[in-house]
């Protein structure tokens, strides 16, 4: 998609974080966009901060975990504009959880959210991107869906479904015209990891970043875009040699560690 404007995109948890920064960006590209979340003050603000801008924008209340609201938001969209082309998966919670601590609810939530959040999504817009044989479907993953980090069993367990739920319908859709990328960002400056504190390679990187990374993603039709991109030494050490991998991980003590 080289020229966005005029777009409809849909995007869940756009009330702040990343998903705020995502709709930001793209109203800046001339894309009309539809938000979805639960908090209706946060999302109608970020609507009027587009409208400020002279953007096009309307908020949606939506909850993830329910598939009638990802119709939902599906719908008003197609409603409002007529259309529908970018669909950005990306609502998500951050559980962790040490292994000797581990429970299924925090599985069960944890998958609930991030992977079942997003294909729920997905699912609801795919007949009408099948039917316009275009459009493109950003999914929000994490590095952690490539190598996963220790306390992060519940989160990276739903991260690595959606990296290989992308990978499969990216190859799937390529036929109709519908482009997928997996975007998988490191540590984001959110409200997920306020309470922690992280080494300097690991800082976490502000929402912004992210959000160029889909307009980049959606642009170039990129399959997968790992931000910041020396994260792509990681994910390559644990490809190629698990264990050097692991080792990394320890050394620089990626998972981080609590605020006192």
């Amino acid at each position: 998609m080289t020229n966005l404007d005029h777009a409809v995109a849909v995007i869940t948890g756009a009330s702040s974080g990343i998903g705020r920064a995502v709709a930001l960006a793209l109203a800046r590209q001339g894309v009309m966009v539809a938000l979805g979340a639960r908090r209706m003050p946060e999302l109608q603000a970020v609507v009027r901060e587009i409208e400020a801008a002279g953007g096009r924008a309307l908020a949606v209340e939506t909850d993830v975990e329910d598939t009638a609201h990802l119709h939902d938001l599906v719908e008003k969209a197609r409603s409002e504009w007529g259309r529908l082309d970018i669909v950005v998966a990306n609502a998500g919670q951050y559980i962790r959880a040490a292994a000797e601590d581990v429970t299924m609810a925090d599985i069960e939530k944890s998958i609930e959210v991030n992977f079942y959040g997003s294909t729920r999504l997905v699912l609801a817009a795919l007949p009408h991107l099948l039917e316009q044989r275009s459009g493109h479907i950003v999914l929000i993953a994490s590095l952690d869906g490539k190598k996963g980090l220790p306390l992060d069993t519940p989160y990276a367990s739903a991260k690595f479904a959606l990296v290989g739920f992308g990978d499969v319908m990216r190859q799937e859709l390529r036929r109709f015209g519908i482009g997928v990328s997996t975007v998988l960002p490191g540590r984001v400056d959110t409200p997920f990891v306020e309470s922690y504190q992280f080494p300097f390679i690991s800082r976490p990187i502000p929402p912004g970043r992210v959000a160029s990374a889909v307009i980049s993603a959606l642009r170039r039709n990129r399959a997968e875009v790992v931000v910041p991109r020396f994260n792509i030494l990681l994910v390559w050490t644990a490809a190629l040699a698990p264990r050097l991998g692991d080792r990394a991980v320890r050394v620089l003590r990626l998972e981080g560690w609590r605020k006192p």
